[in-house]
This record gives structure tokens, C-alpha cells and sequence, in this order.
């Protein structure tokens, strides 16, 4: 069966993102262009575009045309990613600080999330991941140690927990819920924040074969970070 038109148009699209032909801020043709240029109908390039636009591909400026949207700090919820490989693929500088990594007793929360005991024992890591040495993600992950027992022995500075989780127990299964959130003090002065600025938070879990790896709770400035997705049926 021929594919249909939007989804050519779409293909094109994404395929001269990908290849290089577009970058981050290059300006699309028109949709009358697109139309003339697939022999189909404006109403078609635009549902092309338009679809595009929701999934964050491409920004509308109004009056001024569409350009294929900044990659900055753009992640996925279809998959779960090194967050220092996400920030070397957009050609910028990864660093992190590590503020905390300790064994405590696991609170009601903690426990259930990890489907242990409350007052177990648990490890406890606190990082902030910069981009461009801005502060993008507060990083708080809890790890069941029965499963990963060697990590607060690993240097968060040269692998980050996502690496060395994947290594100690490959995952097999993972929850999000995403909240958008008020910083508190905290957060405002890890990530340098304003007051009351908005930020999203992703609550995460993650299985191995073994059972819960990790609890994490990561916390971006809202107007540095977005998630964004693309499923093709």
C-alpha cells in the first residue's frame, strides 16, 4: 500500500533533519511549497507540519514561517537515555557535581517504591547533570543495594548512575510520571532558579530480572528542559 502524502512529507522532513540538510533553527519551504513539491494538496502539507510541531520537530514563529525546533535539552519518554550521552549528541559540554551519595533508612515513600521494608537500608545518590554548565537535571536516586550492592563505590563523576545501573542490572521494565512542580529552596539554589519557577519533575522506576533497581526523582528548570517523542504506526 502507498504511503500517504503527509507521511512522505513528514519523512522528508525528518530525514533531512536527521541528515544534516536542516539544523536546529533552518527554515522549512512554505506549505504551498511542500504541497507543489509532492503534488498533493496545502491542507495535507500542513497536517504534515502541523504534526511535526506537536512533537516538537518543528517551532511556528507567526508571520515569520516554521524552522526545525532547538534540540536543547529535548529527551524522550519512549525510552530511557544516558542524560550525558543526550548532551554530547547536541554538541554541548556534559559535566556533573555530585552532592550526596550515602546509605539511609528508606522512608514510607522509598519503600514502597522500591517494594521493601520502611527503615531498610538503601542507597542514596544526589547529583546535579549541567549542560553548557548550566544546570539542568537534580538528580535524587534511591537503589534497592541488594541488587546493585557495589554502587556507592563507583565515581559518579567519570560514569553516571544510568551507565552503571545498566551495567550491575540491565533493565528490564521502568514507570514514569511526570509532574510539572514550584521549586523549593533546595532545588532553587542547586539549579540557580528564580523564584517560583516552574520546573518538570519525572518520577522513575526501573526493574531488573531481580526485581526494583532505582527510585529517582529528576527535577529540570522548566524552561530549560522538554520531553519529546516521535512513534511512527
Amino acid at each position: 500500500m502507498a504511503r500517504a502524502k503527509f507521511s512522505e512529507i513528514k519523512q522528508h522532513i525528518l530525514n533531512a533533519i536527521e541528515d544534516g540538510s536542516w539544523a536546529s533553527g533552518s527554515k522549512l519551504p512554505s506549505e504551498n511549497q511542500l504541497a507543489e513539491e509532492f503534488c498533493c494538496s496545502r491542507m495535507t502539507a500542513r497536517r504534515a507540519v502541523t504534526e511535526l510541531t506537536e512533537q516538537g520537530v518543528l517551532e511556528r514563529s507567526q508571520g515569520l514561517g516554521t524552522f526545525v525546533a532547538g534540540v536543547n535539552a529535548q529527551s524522550s519518554m519512549l525510552v530511557i537515555r544516558n542524560i550525558a550521552d543526550e548532551i554530547r549528541e547536541r554538541g554541548h559540554e556534559y559535566s556533573v557535581r555530585q552532592i550526596v551519595l550515602r546509605k539511609e533508612p528508606a522512608l514510607p515513600e522509598v519503600a514502597a517504591a522500591l517494594e521493601i521494608e520502611t527503615g531498610s537500608e538503601v542507597y542514596y545518590s544526589m547529583l546535579i547533570h549541567f549542560e553548557q554548565q548550566k544546570p539542568l537535571q537534580l538528580e535524587y536516586r534511591y537503589i534497592n543495594p541488594k541488587i546493585a550492592p557495589n554502587y556507592l563505590q563507583q565515581d559518579f563523576l567519570t560514569i553516571t548512575p544510568h551507565e552503571y545501573l545498566s551495567q550491575a542490572a540491565p533493565l528490564t521494565e521502568a514507570h514514569h510520571k511526570v509532574q510539572a512542580i514550584i521549586a523549593n529552596d533546595v532545588q532553587k539554589q542547586q539549579l540557580k532558579l528564580e523564584d517560583q519557577t516552574a520546573c518538570l519533575q519525572i518520577l522513575r522506576r526501573t526493574w531488573s530480572r531481580k526485581g526494583v533497581v532505582s527510585f529517582a526523582r529528576l527535577v529540570h528548570p522548566g524552561n530549560r528542559f522538554h520531553l519529546g517523542g516521535h512513534l511512527t504506526f
